[in-house]
């Protein structure tokens, strides 16, 4: 394989927070073992051979580490891991390291070994402080915004890479322009914000936190209307979804698996080594097989993968002959419902997006062909 991009839970589903919308809590739930601990380092090396004897021998291996909380798991863990993993790489294979954190329990050296392992830290930070404490709260029911923002101020002070990931709930997708001032002012200069997820099985849009189509939309229209006039006047800032629209245009491929069209861009690896297709689906019933048991090329062959591919692409007609499909892709599976009939559920909110912005990210796209040609 060109590349091989693992998303590992080196603490399982631990976490240290109660965050009350949180999605791999509910995916937890719904599995026969809920946590399978910290990764022991058996499965660490089991794992790296694997990736290195897939990889091709000109290409990349990206290790992007969530949770739950990762950094449970211990710096020493991760001092190991990052040690082990450049040791066996290969000479010409190219390595990434990625993690995403609530930040609570970094200090210094944490900060110093992202800098020295060139990390890429993405911080969970919902906008401003009211509406991170609404939600994002600890064992207690306090919030922890100022031990998140505290972590960005050391990570900062090193150096390190860092990115905003915001989720979006009702509550967020009323206030877009005070969320993006507030990610702007703490210095983040790449932002991710994703939409609130419902727990399996529920009625969407029925909880405190939920976000509707109507909502969302509304969200996009404005959060892209004040990154638009800061890309017009020469302070870009990147927000993920926007520029991968942007990326489309150009005839790039698409950043994200969610405006691809079709499922398959990494691989989940659990604690205990057991492997599944997508971080939304870390589910009995779409396991892969475990590492130690099944080489994970054997994995990456097998039928069921193919078979979470198939249902990923599946698509109602309507999405045939729809205008904006080359920026959607259908959206993630994860968003597709089947009542009434098939249909992605934010679908109303990227057409009403689409249809409002399709001239400036069009001007955009035109700029940055203009740019490349110099």
């Amino acid at each position: 394989m060109q590349s091989v991009n693992l998303l590992i839970k080196p603490a399982s589903s631990l976490c240290n927070l109660r965050c009350r919308y949180c999605f791999y809590e509910d995916i937890s739930n719904h599995r026969s073992e809920k946590s399978t601990g910290i990764m022991p380092d058996s499965v660490v090396g089991t794992l790296l051979e694997n990736v290195f004897r897939l990889v091709d021998a000109n290409g990349a291996a990206s290790f992007a580490f969530q949770g739950g909380e990762p950094t449970l798991a211990g710096l020493p863990f991760f001092e190991r891991f990052a040690a082990e993993a450049r040791r066996l790489c290969p000479a010409r294979v190219s390595l990434h390291f990625s993690l995403q954190t609530n930040g609570t329990l970094l200090d210094e050296d944490w900060a110093a070994f992202f800098r020295r392992q060139q990390f890429l830290v993405g911080l969970s930070l919902d906008g401003y402080k009211d509406l991170h404490n609404l939600y994002r709260v600890d064992e207690k029911g306090g919030g922890s915004w100022n031990r998140t923002v505290r972590a960005l101020r050391l990570l900062q002070k090193q150096h390190v890479m860092t990115n905003a990931l915001c989720v979006v709930t009702a509550q967020c997708a009323r206030h877009p322009d005070r969320a993006y001032t507030e990610l702007k002012r703490l210095g983040f200069d790449c932002m991710q914000f994703i939409p609130c997820l419902d727990p399996i099985g529920q009625e969407r849009g029925a909880l405190p936190f939920s976000l509707t189509p109507e909502r969302y939309g509304q969200f996009l229209c404005r959060l892209f209307d004040r990154w638009y006039e800061d890309w017009a006047n020469g302070r870009y800032h990147s927000i993920r979804l926007f520029d991968d629209y942007v990326h489309l245009l150009l005839g790039d491929p698409p950043g994200t698996c969610s405006t691809c069209g079709q499922c398959g861009g990494y691989f989940v690896v659990e604690s205990d080594g057991s492997v599944y297709p997508c971080d939304f689906f870390v589910l009995d019933q779409w396991r892969l097989g475990t590492l130690g048991r099944t080489p994970l090329a054997e994995m990456a062959a097998g039928d069921l993968l193919q078979a979470f591919f198939q249902k990923g692409s599946e698509k109602p007609a309507e999405c045939a002959g729809c205008r904006w499909r080359r920026l959607c892709g259908g959206g993630c599976k994860n968003d597709w419902v089947s009542a009434p009939d098939p249909h992605n559920y934010f679908c109303p909110a990227l057409q009403q997006f689409f249809a409002y912005a399709e001239d400036r990210l069009l001007s955009i796209a035109q700029e940055e062909r203009i740019m490349r040609r110099r």
